[in-house]
């Protein structure tokens, strides 16, 4: 596509790599990425040093670096076990070897990746167990530094919900690139090719994706098979830009003109689209910094001439497909004790009222940067005294920047061709259920509550049963404070704070709760008593010397044998 592109560039200190024990012992990066890149290279550096001078007698030791998008990634090299009720997110891996004695580079590249925060951690393979004196040499340190380098495009057409936009795409372009924002409530986005001419009928290939330029993986339609030429996506990720890619096949010669328009379907009254022109940008929700060449928000002026072509409105149907409307949705309550120690509470809550005919959903609003580095915790308990003996049960659903209030009582899942989300469920027999989120990501969190009466033919939506739920929604640092084998630790790479456990005794694992390799209680008993017990050879020397007269040394020996341990 056409469009002015601006690098970037951003570099980060050298750091010294440690062998893994714990995430407390990784080296973490917190890069940002702007919106519209279209590409992202890391360039990764990694030196060897001994004395001062480069390491060239050190040994190859491989370096391990993770890549996560929005928060750190929860990492288990060590093959540990998670602690009950723990989802792990995944994240992107890269194993560098070395290819010179003192020095080694690798390059991980993106593309169109999503804007936001982006986290690095590195460490080394954990260590053999040698026992070394220390001093005796040079110790080999390796140090890691990453350097990123953004390509994004500046201008980018932007596309107003009811409005139809023409295009005439030149022989020598390619493609044409457009983004649109999709506000909160929106249930539906409709992108529509319309007039397509060209050499061959309709050459183009329609790609949609939110967050960042569309991939070739991304959601597509081929408009030479398709008529209309309609690209239908439900429920959309609220408050966020999508991307809209018009691209020709690949041979096709001349110019091909057509038009673009996109449709935004009201989820609080699914028969009606959203105007093509509100009176004021914040009745969309929409950030004043729209993307447009001109800066403008919606309601400041009407949206702006195209170079090749206009934009008029067109009528809203009424006829729209039938979606499912979405409900009301409650805010919490934020209140902070501490560093990653949040408590949201609900208005007229914590129990909570799940009626038989429409979900309960509530969001959970996590700030950027400062919310990531901790665990979200989710409770629900039952009341089981409310659901008057019928077999009731209570699904939760929650869902990153969008609730999910699935139609379908058959199956219940989280899930969508594009949404994944989290499960939890109560009833009669098991009446709690937590859910444990470490390094979540920052934004809204929407959990959708309903309850189903189960049958001989799956689930059905239950009658006159009203179920109550206790709901308890908290930020912590550690996953249960790191048990009573471990210690929570809070750590800070530049401005940003993030928590992990350190174990201690043999004991493993997110919590400190793998006991694999832990040690018996007898071995650490007879630990501490060899420990304390061999202070006890202080005591002939401390008596010879007093008998000597030798005061100093006396009170020499006296010192060490009591603070030894």
């Amino acid at each position: 596509a056409d469009g002015l592109f601006v690098t970037d560039y951003f570099t980060r200190t050298p750091r010294k790599l440690s062998p893994f024990r714990s995430f407390a012992s990784i080296e973490l990066f917190h890069f940002h990425i702007p919106e519209d890149t279209v590409i992202a290279v890391w360039n990764l550096i990694i030196f060897k040093e001994q004395g001062g001078t480069f390491g060239d007698q050190c040994p190859d030791r491989s370096i391990t670096v993770y890549f996560r998008s929005g928060a750190p990634s929860v990492i288990n090299p060590l093959h540990t076990h998670f602690p009950r009720d723990t989802a792990v997110p995944g994240s992107f891996a890269l194993t560098l070897t070395w290819t010179l004695p003192n020095r080694t580079t690798g390059v991980f590249n993106v593309t169109s990746p999503l804007p936001g925060d982006w986290f690095l951690a590195a460490h080394l393979p954990k260590d053999e167990g040698k026992i070394s004196v220390k001093g005796l040499y040079e110790e080999c340190q390796y140090l890691f530094q990453p350097q990123l380098i953004v390509q994004r495009l500046v201008n980018i057409a932007v596309l107003y919900p009811g409005y139809v936009t023409e295009q005439s795409m030149a022989p020598h372009n390619r493609s044409c690139l457009y983004k649109v924002f999709v506000p909160s409530y929106t249930s539906r986005v409709l992108v529509e090719v319309l007039r397509c001419h060209g050499a061959e009928g309709c050459p183009l290939w329609l790609r949609v994706r939110a967050k960042a330029p569309p991939l070739h993986n991304s959601t597509a339609l081929d408009c030479r098979e398709h008529s209309p030429c309609q690209l239908a996506l439900d429920l959309p990720f609220w408050q966020h830009w999508y991307y809209v890619l018009v691209e020709k096949h690949p041979g096709v010669p001349g110019t091909v003109s057509f038009q673009v328009v996109v449709q935004l379907t009201d989820c609080s009254r699914p028969s009606l689209a959203r105007p093509p022109f509100l009176p004021s940008s914040a009745s969309m929700n929409m950030p004043h910094s729209f993307g447009s060449a001109g800066g403008l928000g919606l309601g400041d002026s009407p949206p702006p001439t195209s170079p090749n072509g206009t934009k008029h409105p067109i009528p809203i149907p009424t006829n729209s497909p039938s979606i499912e409307r979405c409900w009301p949705v409650r805010p919490t309550l934020r209140n902070e004790l501490d560093t990653f120690s949040v408590h949201f509470y609900i208005f007229f809550g914590p129990n909570v009222s799940v009626p038989p005919d429409r979900p309960a959903v509530f969001v959970i609003n996590l700030l950027p940067v400062l919310d990531s580095g901790g665990v979200l915790n989710l409770e629900l308990r039952l009341n089981v005294s409310s659901l008057c003996g019928e077999n009731v049960t209570v699904f939760g659903c929650l869902n990153h920047e969008v609730p999910l209030t699935s139609g379908d009582n058959a199956s219940v899942t989280c899930e969508t061709e594009s949404l994944s989300g989290f499960l939890l469920s109560v009833n009669a027999t098991a009446s709690l259920s937590r859910l444990r989120i470490p390094y979540p990501q920052t934004g809204s969190w929407y959990l959708s509550l309903r309850s189903l009466c189960a049958t001989e033919h799956g689930f059905e939506p239950c009658t006159n049963v009203t179920a109550e739920v206790y709901l308890r929604a908290y930020l912590s640092p550690c996953i249960n404070d790191c048990g009573i084998y471990g210690q929570c630790k809070l750590l800070r790479t530049n401005n940003y704070l993030y928590a992990a456990c350190e174990c201690k005794a043999g004991w493993n694992g997110w919590g400190c709760t793998d006991n694999a390799e832990a040690f018996s209680y007898g071995f650490q008993l007879l630990s501490t008593l060899l420990l304390c017990l061999s202070n006890v050879m202080f005591v002939p020397p401390v008596a010879i010397a007093v008998r000597s007269h030798y005061l100093l040394e006396a009170a020499v020996y006296i010192f060490t044998m009591f603070f030894s341990t």
